[in-house]
């Protein structure tokens, strides 16, 4: 099986509070995004948080894992919508990611309701970010002092 890399590239300057950030996707798929602590907490104001790309990682995979599953399935379908909305909390240990809601709407011809519910638990359980997400995965950390 070959092994598939993305590459993210994140550069902060300045403190928590005062500084701010980008993200640059690798793949160009899209132009820098700004990200700032208030745009965490408070208003995003037109930048983006650490939550908000979370729950787009998985939103984007659970709607094709719920695709393929009606495909394979014989229902292949129009159109699916998933919203993927990230919730954190803060507390007295800091931010804390305390879960993630997908809500699943789909026009898929000739699938019944029940069978619609039934691909979406299937994919909750196919989804790789998903599974990544319940089960944890290893992160390594490479320190590399500059100047």
């Amino acid at each position: 099986m070959a092994t598939i890399e993305r590459t993210v590239e994140a550069v902060w300057e300045g403190s928590l509070a005062g500084g701010e950030g980008l993200v640059t996707f690798n793949s160009g798929a899209t132009p820098a995004l700004p990200v700032t602590w208030a745009s965490r907490i408070e208003d995003p104001a037109g930048r983006t948080s650490p939550e908000e790309l979370l729950a787009a990682a998985l939103g984007a995979c659970f709607s094709m894992a719920l695709s393929n599953l009606l495909s394979e399935a014989g229902a292949e379908p129009e159109r699916l919508h998933v919203a993927a909305t990230c919730r954190a909390e803060k507390d007295t240990g800091g931010l804390r990611v305390k879960g993630i809601n997908l809500v699943a709407r789909g026009r898929v011809p000739g699938v019944t309701a029940s069978a619609f519910a039934d691909a979406v638990a299937r994919a909750a359980e196919e989804c790789p970010v998903g599974r990544a997400l319940a089960e944890g995965i290893a992160v390594t950390h490479v320190p590399q002092l500059e100047g």
